[in-house]
């Protein structure tokens, strides 16, 4: 297998979860702590060595190529001030990634968000992470895939425990152990009953897939809204040519939850030693009174 150097990453959705605040702003642009979401995600492949990061994206989201850009007036501002760090800063922002993007005229789901990449992707496989889950650890959650996609030379998808109650919200795998965390997929359901969930396995938003993905993307049968699901052509392309699956370590959070989005600001915020004790502080007085 060639080396993973593109990864899609679908952000073109309309962001519902979090209304009214994605009203006119991206969800993918809401900040945790002092970054939006999206520079995480890409922060993320950027330690797997990937370099050309491709946004599928709409009409309503130019902010978010923005955001990679360089922003000469800000910089001339910055300059002109002394802030040399956060000239810097913001420098560092625009030289990450190659910014590639390309436009989902119809929100039709995952798998349609990844078949709008097909021609930028080619003949080469690639990652896909989804920016509302954000994932940190030791080792960068896509890397975790891309090491075992290596090794097998088949597409890996990425999977994490979730409790029996929460198996409805997920698409879940059942799959053979093969070595500590890492499982050979049979099949996987989309959102089960709880009495129809094969295991606790969710498919999390992080996939390395190979580009015989997009010939089932395109057999799939549209389903719910006229949406084309990642997980049915992934489902086909296992049966066919097989797919691993592994258990990813590290912390995850879905942005699109108030609660982990909420939890993940205080998280990166505590990571702040100037900020630490001040806002542990707020954080005792305010529970006091709660």
């Amino acid at each position: 297998m060639k080396d993973i150097r593109k990864v899609i990453i679908p952000v073109a959705g309309w962001g519902t979860r979090s209304l009214p605040a994605t009203k006119n702003i991206p969800k993918e642009m809401l900040p945790i702590y002092n970054k939006p979401v999206i520079q995480y995600v890409v922060e993320e492949a950027q330690k797997a060595n990937i370099q050309d990061v491709i946004f599928v994206t709409n009409r309503d989201k130019s902010v978010i190529e923005d955001h990679f850009d360089y922003n000469l007036q800000l910089e001339s501002v910055l300059e002109r001030a002394g802030k040399l760090d956060k000239l810097a800063e913001v420098r560092k922002v625009a030289e990450m990634v190659n910014i590639m993007s390309v436009r989902q005229k119809k929100q039709l789901g995952l798998g349609h968000a990844v078949l709008c990449a097909r021609e930028l992707v080619r003949d080469d496989p690639f990652a896909v992470m989804v920016g509302d889950d954000l994932m940190f650890g030791g080792v960068p959650g896509i890397a975790q895939l891309i090491d075992v996609a290596m090794a097998e030379k088949m597409p890996v998808i990425g999977v994490m425990e979730v409790p029996w109650e929460k198996v409805s919200r997920y698409g879940i795998i059942d799959g053979d152990e093969v070595a500590p965390g890492v499982f050979r997929v049979k099949s996987m359901v989309e959102k089960p009953t709880r009495d129809k969930a094969p295991s606790r396995m969710a498919i999390v938003g992080r996939y390395v897939l190979t580009p015989d993905i997009f010939d089932y993307l395109e057999k799939v049968t549209p389903g719910h809204g006229g949406e084309i699901q990642l997980t049915d052509a992934l489902q086909a392309l296992a049966q066919d040519k097989g797919m691993m699956a592994v258990r990813m370590s590290g912390m995850r959070f879905d942005a699109g939850d108030w609660a982990e989005f909420l939890t993940a600001n205080i998280y990166f915020a505590l990571q702040d030693e100037e900020l630490r004790y001040d806002l542990l502080n707020l954080l005792k007085n305010f529970v006091q009174f709660h």
